[in-house]
Parts: structure tokens; C-alpha cells; sequence
């Protein structure tokens, strides 16, 4: 490798940090109204932080802030403390996570494999990985776990006893999933493989190590485990089963009827992430294993340090943890989470590595001047090096779309603008899926139901969520001056928002979220079907108080006066 100091190549790697992050950055503020998609769901509620009168007693906002790790919290909370707002800073803190991820990434690496270029390769492809997900940009509770796996690990490999702690604590602070990593590596340590099998360590470090960590993992986790929830219990199997949004197609699909679909590569239920392999060069990282056994041709080899041995027990702890979590199905929440975060890890310092054994292969080739060939030894080698970097450093630039960062980006600024202008207490119905979902994020106002919201996971929230998509959808299309009249007083409804098709049955036949509440959404659609005109179309004209190109805004109280009026005059 060519020799450049290690600080050279911390700076490149943290400048490539820098330059993906800005990529984001100009996605994010491309407009006034953009947000990350899942930022819709975990930042929302944190405006509360800025104004304590905003979504009282919304029910959406209080289970999300009430599933919120506690750290996680902290760190929106110190922020809007000190005046930065929570949905502004949702934005930048991904630059910061990613600075701090491919330090750690960088510092671990040479743990491995102590050169400087190696760190460099492997959390430039970690990083270009990172970006093609939205895991990081999300700057939700997940995209923390890299950084705390990557941590922890690297203190584990020095054998720093009080940031080994540190880390743990902030793992089941922030994102509870990844402690059982740690608890499971912590575990592997009172084991030594000898040539006749496993036995306990003689080291009491180890010792010292283990039950230390496993008391700081179980003081973290403790109060989730003794924590009571008023949208507890967790859903069962027996009840996603019977729930279309867990089945093929449904808004958190889980359950599929292939195997190899269901363990390997499903969404939520399978063990290999998302985009493992991209970029592409990652494909490398799976043939370290066969490289290792030819060190008299990879002379590198011989210059990897023990704490390799972390890499195939951080593997081995993630699929016990994701078998586990299949056994114990929802109670650990999702199989996927346990493996995903980590192969991301394994797989970027493994690439790391065995590029950096391949190119010191190649430059040890052109070295020797052995044969009559060499000249075209020399050129085959520096053209393979030329393609091996040039993958590395510019394969973001064959990718139609990168940065992957899911940012949503609201079309209707009216629309917002005028209901922001309403009391901070106003509650709106919707089925407009695409708009009922912005609307907590661009106008600060709460809303009945929306797709983004529809989280199955605690049977607490889910069954009182989904009783109101229900009342909703029947309420819309009903022909029934008298149960619109009731579906507005006990629900407390101030408008209704109405995309101006919704009332043909194609908007019901082609919305994926509104069919898997069956067998109301179908018994809509053959209403509308068979001609039945749903009685909240007669109040368009007279009711509207807003309306944009595609949608309208029905005033509540309007609604419920002229109901009263024509019940009366019958």
C-alpha cells in the first residue's frame, strides 16, 4: 500500500462522509415542505418540544412518543432546548451520525487490519452503503445503531472496559434491539476454542468484561421490562395473522407463504438486509474467508490482528438473535433488525480487507520482475488496480439515484398554510393517503387516522387505530345524515379532507391501505358502485371552507347544522 499518514486517510474518509451528507442536505432543503419518511412517524410529536400546547390529547402523537427511546428523545429534546427545530434538525443530525460512524468505522478497521488505506476503503464503502438506505438519513432510533455496534466493538477489540460500558448503555438507550449483540459478544468471551473444543476462559478480564456489561445491559433494559403501556400488549402471531396489513401486500408485510422469501430476504421477516451487496464492490467482502487460507500469496494476511476473530462472532450472535426473535415472534419485535445493521458492518470491513489484500497482491506482481512477460504483467495488474479503485471511489456515479434518502416532499402548500391558521386543537379525518400522512409534520395538527400511522406492532394502539380507519371509511361513504352527525360528536372532528375523486369507486379499488380494511372498504365501493352518492358529497358546495386542485375542505360544524336543520324540516 502506498504509504500516507494516517491522518490523510481519516480526513478522506470523513471528507466522503461530508459529501454524501451534503448530497442529502440538498435533497432535504430543496423546498419549504419536505420531510423524511420516516421522520413522519418518530419527529413529528418532538414539536411539542417547541410548543407543549401542539397534538393535545392526539392519540397518533402519544403512542409514538410514548415508544420513543429515551435517549433518543434526549438528544431531539437538548436541541430544541437551545432553539433548533426538531424537524430542521432531523435534517442535519444524519451529517453528524455519519461523521461519527466512519470514525468509528475507520478506528475499528485498523484494529483488524492496522493500515491506514484499508480503514479508508472500508468505511468509504460502508458509507456509500449507508447512503443507498435510509436507515442514516432517517435520523431515527436505528440509524444510531451503527455507530454504537461500530463502538463498541472497537473498545471491545482494545479491551476499554468503561466505553465498552458506555456503549452498552447507549445501545439500550437508543435502540434497545442492538444490546443483545452486545450481550451475546460479551457472552463469546468466557469461551476459547482449543484444538480439542471450547473451554472457560483463564483470563478474569474476561470475566470482569461479561458481567460487568451484562449488568449495565440488564439496569438499561430493566425499565422496559417492568414499563407499563396503555397501548401494550404486543401483538400476538395468532392476531397478525388474521390481519391483511401483515399478509402479502399489506402496510407492514411479514407473513409469506415461500420460505426462502420469509428467512432470507423478506422485508421485515428475513435475515439479509436490504441492498447488502451495493455498492457492488461489497461482493468482494464474502470471499475473505477463501483469501485467508493463501497468505504465501496474500502477504498481508499475516498482519491481521486477532480481533478478527469479532467479525464471525458478531455474525454468529446476529443470526442466534434473529432465529430467536423468529421463535419469539413481535416480543423482540422484528427477526430483520438483529441482522441488518450488523452484516452492513461485517460486510464493509470485511470488503475492506480483502480489496486491500487483492491490491497489495497486485502491486507485489508488478514488483517482480520474474518472467519474459512482465511488461504485460504490469499492464494487466495496474488495469485491474485502475478498475478495482475506480469502483471504489466513483460507483455512487452509475446509480440513477443517490443519495437514497426517501425525503417526501408535500405538493400542496395552500393546503398547509391554511391549516396552520387553525387552533392548535383542531383534529382532521382523511383517507387522502397521500396528504393525511404530511399533515401532523407540515401543519402541526392532528389527525384521525393516516397510512404512515398504521403500525400494527402493540395491539393496544393498533385495535383503536384501526377501529377509527373503519368509522372513517364507513362514515365517508355513508349515506346516513344521522351517523355522520354521531361519527363528528364523538370523534370531536373539526373538518374533513376530501380528494375530489374520493367518491368513485376506482379511488377505493386502486388504494392498497384502504383495502385491507375489508369488508368495509369493499361494502364502499359497491355502494358507490350501484350509485349511491355518499351523503358528505351534498355538503361540497356548501361546506367547503378550502380547496385546492385536487382536494377540498368540509367544515365539521357546517355539517352538523345543516344535518340538524334537515332532520328537523323531515
Amino acid at each position: 500500500m502506498i504509504k500516507i499518514p494516517k491522518i490523510v486517510w481519516l480526513s478522506l474518509s470523513l471528507a466522503f462522509s461530508i459529501f454524501y451528507s451534503c448530497l442529502g442536505l440538498q435533497q432535504a432543503f430543496s423546498s419549504e415542505y419536505v420531510v423524511q419518511d420516516d421522520a413522519r412517524q418518530h419527529v413529528f410529536w418532538m414539536m411539542r418540544f417547541v410548543d407543549p400546547a401542539l397534538f393535545p390529547n392526539d392519540f397518533i402523537a402519544d403512542y409514538f412518543q410514548s415508544v420513543a427511546p429515551l435517549a433518543y428523545k434526549t438528544i431531539y429534546q437538548l436541541a430544541a432546548a437551545i432553539g433548533i427545530n426538531p424537524l430542521f434538525f432531523n435534517k442535519i443530525l444524519p451529517l453528524f451520525i455519519g461523521l461519527i460512524t466512519t470514525f468509528y468505522c475507520f478506528a475499528f478497521s485498523l484494529e483488524i487490519l492496522p493500515l491506514p488505506g484499508t480503514a479508508f476503503i472500508s468505511s468509504l464503502v460502508l458509507n456509500q452503503n449507508l447512503w443507498m438506505k435510509d436507515d442514516l438519513v432517517s435520523a431515527t432510533p436505528r440509524a444510531f445503531s451503527y455507530v454504537f455496534i461500530l463502538a463498541f466493538l472497537y473498545y471491545l477489540s482494545r479491551r476499554s472496559l468503561v466505553p465498552v460500558l458506555i456503549a452498552i448503555a447507549l445501545i439500550g438507550l437508543i435502540y434497545p434491539h442492538c444490546i443483545f449483540l452486545a450481550c451475546g459478544l460479551l457472552i463469546i468471551l468466557l469461551f476459547q476454542k482449543k484444538e480439542k473444543g471450547l473451554y472457560l476462559s483463564q483470563n478474569p478480564q474476561d470475566y470482569r468484561f461479561c458481567f460487568l456489561g451484562l449488568g449495565v445491559a440488564f439496569l438499561v433494559m430493566l425499565p422496559y421490562v417492568l414499563s407499563h403501556s396503555v397501548f401494550d400488549p404486543i401483538i400476538t402471531v395468532a392476531q397478525a395473522k388474521q390481519l391483511p396489513e401483515f399478509l402479502l401486500g399489506g402496510r407492514t408485510e411479514f407473513f409469506s407463504q415461500r420460505l426462502d422469501e420469509y428467512f432470507i430476504y423478506g422485508k421485515r421477516s428475513g435475515m439479509f438486509p436490504m441492498y447488502p451487496f451495493i455498492p457492488l464492490t461489497l461482493v468482494s467482502g464474502v470471499f475473505l474467508p477463501l483469501l485467508l487460507k493463501f497468505p504465501s500469496r496474500f502477504s498481508l494476511v499475516k498482519r491481521i490482528q486477532p480481533n478478527i476473530i469479532l467479525l464471525p462472532q458478531l455474525l454468529f450472535v446476529s443470526l442466534s438473535m434473529f432465529f430467536i426473535a423468529h421463535a419469539f415472534i413481535f416480543r423482540l419485535h422484528l427477526p430483520n433488525r438483529y441482522t441488518a445493521y450488523s452484516f452492513r458492518i461485517i460486510i464493509a470491513l470485511s470488503t475492506g480487507i480483502t480489496l486491500s489484500l487483492i491490491l497489495d497482491a497486485l502491486l507485489n506482481w508488478i514488483a517482480k520482475k520474474t518472467t519474459s512477460f512482465w511488461r504485460i504483467q504490469q499492464v494487466i495488474a495496474i488495469s485491474f488496480i485502475g478498475l478495482i479503485v475506480g469502483a471504489i471511489l466513483f460507483y455512487p456515479n452509475t446509480m440513477k439515484r443517490f443519495p437514497i434518502t426517501l425525503y417526501v416532499e408535500g405538493h400542496e402548500p395552500k393546503l398547509y398554510e391554511f391549516f396552520k391558521q387553525q387552533p392548535k386543537d383542531i383534529l382532521i379525518a382523511s383517507l387522502a393517503e397521500d396528504t393525511n400522512s404530511n399533515l401532523p409534520s407540515f401543519t402541526q395538527r392532528s389527525i384521525f387516522v393516516g397510512r404512515e400511522y398504521s403500525i400494527p406492532y402493540h395491539w393496544g394502539y393498533y385495535s383503536k387505530f384501526r377501529q377509527r380507519a373503519i368509522a372513517l371509511i364507513q362514515t365517508q361513504y355513508s349515506s346516513s345524515l344521522e351517523e355522520v352527525k354521531k361519527f363528528i360528536q364523538n370523534h370531536h372532528i373539526d373538518f374533513f379532507l376530501l380528494d375530489k375523486n374520493a367518491f368513485t369507486p376506482k379511488y377505493l379499488a386502486d388504494n392498497s391501505w384502504l383495502q385491507q380494511f375489508q369488508p368495509y372498504a369493499k361494502e364502499a365501493q359497491q355502494k358507490l358502485e350501484r350509485g349511491n352518492i355518499p351523503i358528505l358529497a351534498n355538503f361540497i358546495k356548501d361546506c367547503s371552507v378550502f380547496e385546492t386542485k385536487d382536494r377540498v375542505i368540509l367544515a365539521a360544524k357546517c355539517i352538523s347544522r345543516a344535518t340538524s336543520k334537515r332532520m328537523s324540516e323531515n
